[in-house]
């Protein structure tokens, strides 16, 4: 904000009131005393308190006073000249002196506002020593304190004002930053909330339907030449989609997996094994290292994600005949690796998920990355070309107390076969 500016609106309209009374009351007390005492010059007084009342009066309703500096240099310098007129006529003129400080310091700016109260301030000192025939300290002193007073109020004030339009703006900015970042955060958790959406349907609800479709594609070959083996791939789908639908609806409540709501995770896993062995042509084994701990609850559920990704990725692309699922429990940290036999590939060549090259697949090695990175852990894949495929993720957990072992997997075949990535 310029200095022209600042000075223009620093004065409240309560202060202007008062300003403008205050010219108003030493006015009339100028022509009130003048008439009272006799005076010889009083029509002189009272015509030109009158004169200068009425200048005075048209300055606020001029609207170039606020804006051109010149146009308010000419109306102080009428003002001035009468007010010199009146302070001619009697001495009481020198009170206006004050109020007219304010009004030269409001409308100019400094540079031109400090010599015209200099001015002002040396003709009321010579008016008032004429009028006196005298030219004390005190006669000096008065008019001179009344104008630093003034310029010393003014400069406060427009430093306060300043200070409160710098805090108005910092304000603003701050208010416009909460706005920005509650809207950063807001996109962030959007972003957050559909990765993770994702990864679930993807882990899910997306390798449960492949698994289904698999299964009845093996059923329609089956018929009709065999219909006991396609009777059978008819009731595992059955069974996939009743696991399915547990699924979707704990995906809806966003509750634990089924098979984590029923037991341990070591006693998932073993299912998924089982599961996976009973619909596929891969032998699965499962087995625990270590002395079993109550882990939280998004650890296990991410460790039975990665595993159910992981075999499906063996089932669907590697041509594995067989698949070692192992979950280790350390001190501070838990490990699941899920190594198999299979035909293997490079790392570096999956394509991005989204990408044209993609087009589909890809998004299980990311979802497994995303899920351990979420949990501060590691994953690590490891593969070559007819050297088959290890996947290794450990992730970090506290210690907690020892549970026991499950003493035999459960054959209820609530998980469902996971055979898309």
């Amino acid at each position: 904000m310029t200095e022209e500016a600042v000075t223009a609106h620093t004065l409240t309209p309560v202060l202007r009131s008062c300003l403008h009374l205050m010219v108003a009351a030493l006015l009339a007390l100028a022509a009130v005393r003048a008439l009272a005492e006799h005076a010889p010059d009083a029509p002189a007084v009272l015509a030109t308190a009158v004169a200068l009342f009425a200048v005075y009066a048209t300055g606020p309703r001029l609207p170039r006073l606020r804006s051109s500096s010149g146009a308010a240099a000419l109306w102080l310098a009428a003002v001035a000249l009468l007010w010199t007129v009146l302070l001619a006529l009697t001495q009481d003129g020198v009170w206006l002196a004050f109020p007219l400080f304010f009004v030269q310091l409001h409308l100019l700016p400094l540079r031109g506002a400090l010599p015209a109260v200099v001015a002002t301030t040396v003709v009321a000192v010579a008016g008032f020593g004429w009028h006196t025939h005298t030219l004390s300290v005190g006669t000096v002193l008065g008019p001179a304190l009344g104008a630093a007073v003034a310029v010393a109020v003014v400069l406060g004030y427009e430093a306060l004002y300043r200070e409160s339009e710098q805090r108005r703006r910092l304000i603003e900015e701050l208010t416009a930053a909460r706005s920005e970042l509650a809207a950063a955060e807001h996109a962030a958790g959007v972003l957050a909330e559909r990765e993770r959406l994702a990864r679930e349907i993807h882990d899910t609800l997306a390798q449960g339907l492949s698994s289904i479709q698999l299964l009845l594609r093996a059923a329609e070959r089956a018929l009709p030449q065999r219909p006991g083996t396609a009777l059978g791939h008819v009731r595992q789908a059955r069974t996939a989609a009743v696991g399915n639908l547990a699924e979707a609806r704990r995906f809806v409540r966003a509750l634990s997996p089924p098979d984590l709501e029923t037991g341990s995770l070591p006693a998932a896993l073993e299912r998924l094994c089982a599961t996976t062995a009973r619909t596929s042509p891969v032998a699965v084994h499962c087995q625990v290292s270590g002395v079993p701990t109550a882990l939280p609850t998004a650890h296990e559920v991410a460790l039975l994600r990665i595993a159910q990704s992981a075999l499906a990725n063996t089932v669907r692309h590697a041509g594995a005949g067989r698949a070692e699922l192992t979950l280790s429990y350390m001190d501070t940290e838990v490990a699941l690796d899920v190594v198999d036999d299979g035909a293997g590939f490079v790392p570096a060549e999956v394509p991005a998920p989204g990408s044209a090259a993609a087009r589909g697949t890809g998004f299980g090695l990311a979802a497994m990355r995303a899920r351990a990175r979420a949990l501060q852990g590691t994953l690590v894949v490891e593969s070559a070309p007819g050297e088959g495929t290890a996947v290794a993720v450990t992730l970090p957990c506290p210690a907690a107390a020892s549970v026991p072992a499950p003493s035999a997997p459960d054959p209820a075949p609530d998980a469902t076969p996971e055979a898309a990535s």
